[in-house]
């Protein structure tokens, strides 16, 4: 079992991490290198009246900075896909279907449990935003995404509006709270480049997740079928 599940993990991270690394290369690291003109004082912000007519030459491509980008990613999304097979392989025992259709829905909510609920309330930052305490909004992301996977899991398995409506519970009640915040809302970075990074890590998420999950369900019922045929032979 951990043979199985430890190889589907493997070859589905690596598969979704490095098209999802080159997707983050080409559509948001070129917004965050803008940003960091800003908050480096490169680029100076003046709202309606601002001077700045074109944009700004980026640095290119570096292959020590992206190689490593590309292998942290592939790790990273290596060890999505360990805790999304060992739900899978749970799911499975109580007669679930997983394979690559399936494996679709499985995607969609897990990127709503680690980018969608967190980031309604907490939206993604570039550089040189005002922002709250660091570790507040790490013990909040995580219990965040803790409520947003419970609720994704009764949502799936439960079979009563008891477990349903827990489920809505776990969902509203970290933003029902609220994330932690500054006391002002301030930067050199112009709202637009902020909102497009938002916009493009979230689709972006949304494009590793379902990647994710399309390629875990199809290793693991690939496994799952040389599992049993060895086990007849």
């Amino acid at each position: 079992m951990f043979t199985r599940l430890l190889t589907s993990a493997l070859f589905a991270g690596a598969a979704a991490g490095l098209i999802i690394a080159l997707l983050q290369l080409f559509f948001v690291q070129p917004v965050l290198l803008h940003a960091e003109l800003y908050e480096g004082g490169e680029l100076v912000h003046f709202g309606s009246d601002s001077n700045v007519t074109a944009t700004p030459e980026l640095p290119g491509f570096d292959a020590v900075r992206d190689g490593l980008s590309i292998v942290f990613t592939m790790l990273i999304y290596s060890g999505y896909a360990m805790v999304l097979v060992a739900l899978m392989s749970l799911a499975e025992t109580r007669g679930a279907a997983i394979n690559a259709r399936t494996g679709l829905i499985w995607g969609v909510a897990g990127f709503v449990a680690v980018h969608l609920a967190p980031g309604f309330t907490l939206a993604p930052e570039v550089p040189g935003v005002a922002a709250a305490d660091v570790y507040e909004r790490q013990v909040w992301w995580f219990a965040t995404v803790l409520t947003a996977a419970i609720a994704m899991w009764l949502i799936a398995f439960s079979r009563n509006w008891a477990g349903w409506g827990a489920a809505v519970v776990l969902l509203l009640a970290p933003h029902v709270i609220g994330a932690p915040e500054p006391e002002v809302f301030t930067g050199p970075v112009p709202t637009e480049i902020g909102a497009l990074f938002a916009s493009r890590a979230l689709g972006i998420g949304l494009a590793a997740w379902v990647m994710l999950g399309a390629f875990a369900g199809f290793f693991w019922s690939r496994e799952s079928e040389a599992a049993g045929q060895t086990q007849t032979a």
